[in-house]
């Protein structure tokens, strides 16, 4: 089976070209080394996905006929991912969050009170 088949019928990827555009970008790879869209995937070869900054590592058990049910994924991989990855996409949500570039947009009600806090301690 080819692996952006794969990937779609283990609901990996929503669609079979959001699949391909991910093979072809290169965020998806076999024994670390990229692979084009038609790649053949066998039994128990080790997948590594990049999606959403989170390095995702599949084992693949078996092969699907077709697009299986949300409840039947786990019989056709096997999810090795660290807990670490996870754990890094936390931080970087919190730091997105708190976090604004200078200049982008006008400031939030936490913003204006800061400063304004700030202006009243300069000035007693």
């Amino acid at each position: 089976m080819r692996i952006d088949k794969y990937l779609w019928c283990i609901r990996f990827f929503k669609t079979r070209s959001i699949a391909t555009t991910a093979c072809k970008k290169g965020q998806v790879k076999i024994d670390n080394k990229s692979v084009k869209p038609s790649k053949e995937v066998y039994g128990n070869e080790l997948i590594l996905i990049r999606k959403n900054q989170i390095n995702y590592q599949i084992k693949v058990l078996d092969l699907p006929k077709s697009r299986v049910g949300a409840k039947l994924v786990d019989l056709y991989r096997k999810d090795t991912t660290p807990k670490e990855e996870f754990e890094k996409t936390e931080l970087l949500k919190f730091a997105k969050d708190y976090y604004r570039k200078k200049g982008t947009g006008r400031p939030t009600k936490k913003d204006r009170r800061d400063i304004e806090g700030f202006q009243s301690d300069t000035i007693d």
